[in-house]
């Protein structure tokens, strides 16, 4: 493996952000200060970066301008941008994650979240250059095989096992940036860690259950669990877009703010038909799609953001509410204690046929036990 460090262009007017930011990276990047969009374009002419760290509020050319620009080029246009800003409403960075912005940290900020933030975006870039290579890879492999008609006998007896070799490199790597945006998502949200990891497990149990008592028989018996159980690790990637301010408030959110963050079920099903609109395979993002945008409907048609009631529901949302809200039920929150397992089970048994489709509630019921012992395994 190789030990290049990866090139990092730091943009601050501020000359001591400049110097706490190079001293903060240079252990573990080749770390360029400019301390302006000017010094920017003329440093591009010279360096390609892996990822550019810039600041929005500097003179002349300010941080939106400059990311206009550089989307508008083609030779820096794929290079992921993270904002350094003082700025800390929602507008701000909503135009900036419009832009183009991979992500958005406000100053002063944290070093080792600053840290691991970069190293999340680097990690991307990272498989996405790994998946593009294996495509050419692939691409180069099947014009040789078509060439060589000598080889074209043993390429079609063992084209199936080949293909089953690729598509399980696709999953494996589809996993592994699935994983990484599910932490980056835990990441920003400091409150909710293990939450996916324990919500996966819970699914799958339930689901054992409906197979088991053959209940829902016909919907589930169409699921693929290949595509079902990662899906599930997107069902709050739209957090994402949640400011920090609001994510991580350290106490009970206002009304305003609790509209605010219903919005990550809306942007995280903008974000999925962004990616379905650019694919033809959907049978992932199809399940993905329905847990993210309904996990937070309610069976009595009181839920969030259409309002769909009882079996409108899709089942892929009324699962993850369960598992979601027991999850939520047992962690410590600014506002609240954590509720023990057997007052968390009580409080769904009773939101049966309110909150929750009361088949699945009695499902829940039967294998409850063993939700207490996962989240006693994945904590934190």
């Amino acid at each position: 493996m190789s030990n290049k460090r990866s090139k990092i262009i730091f943009v601050d007017d501020v000359r001591a952000n400049l110097t706490m930011g190079r001293d903060l990276l240079k252990t573990f990047y080749e770390v360029y200060p400019v301390q302006s969009a000017a010094g920017l374009f003329e440093l591009l002419e010279n360096v390609v970066p892996e990822l550019i760290l810039l600041d929005i509020e500097m003179p002349e050319v300010d941080g939106y301008e400059a990311m206009k620009r550089l989307k508008a080029d083609g030779r820096y246009s794929d290079i992921p941008v993270i904002f350094l800003t003082s700025l800390d409403d929602a507008d701000s960075e909503m135009e900036g994650f419009d832009l183009g912005a991979v992500d958005y940290v406000t100053k002063p900020f944290s070093g080792p979240l600053l840290l691991k933030r970069i190293s999340n975006q680097l990690l991307i870039v990272q498989q996405r250059n790994e998946l593009l290579a294996n495509q050419e890879r692939l691409l180069a492999n099947q014009a040789e095989l078509l060439a060589n008609q000598a080889a074209l006998k043993d390429y079609a007896e063992n084209l199936e096992q080949k293909v089953k070799e690729k598509t399980a490199e696709v999953m494996d790597l589809q996993n592994a940036i699935l994983a990484t945006v599910a932490d980056l998502v835990e990441f920003r949200d400091e409150l909710t860690g293990g939450h996916i990891a324990r919500t996966q497990r819970y699914l799958q149990l339930i689901i054992d259950e409906m197979i088991r008592e053959s209940i829902y028989s016909d919907e589930v018996s169409k699921w693929s669990m290949d595509f079902f159980q990662p899906a599930a690790q997107l069902h709050d990637v739209g957090k994402i877009g949640i400011s920090d301010s609001i994510l991580n408030k350290p106490g009970k959110l206002d009304a305003d703010e609790i509209e605010i963050m219903k919005t990550h079920v809306t942007i995280g099903v903008d974000a999925i038909e962004r990616i379905m609109s650019e694919t033809r395979e959907h049978v992932f993002l199809n399940h993905a799609l329905l847990i993210t945008g309904t996990h937070h409907e309610k069976w009595d048609g009181t839920g969030y953001p259409v309002g769909l009631r009882g079996l409108n529901i899709p089942i892929e949302g009324r699962l993850m509410a369960i598992a979601d809200v027991y999850d939520a039920l047992i962690s410590v929150r600014p506002y609240k204690k954590a509720f023990s397992h057997d007052e968390a089970c009580k409080i769904i048994e009773d939101s049966a046929g309110t909150h929750f489709d009361p088949v699945l509630v009695d499902l829940f019921i039967n294998v409850e036990d063993q939700f207490a012992l996962i989240s006693q395994d994945i904590w934190r």
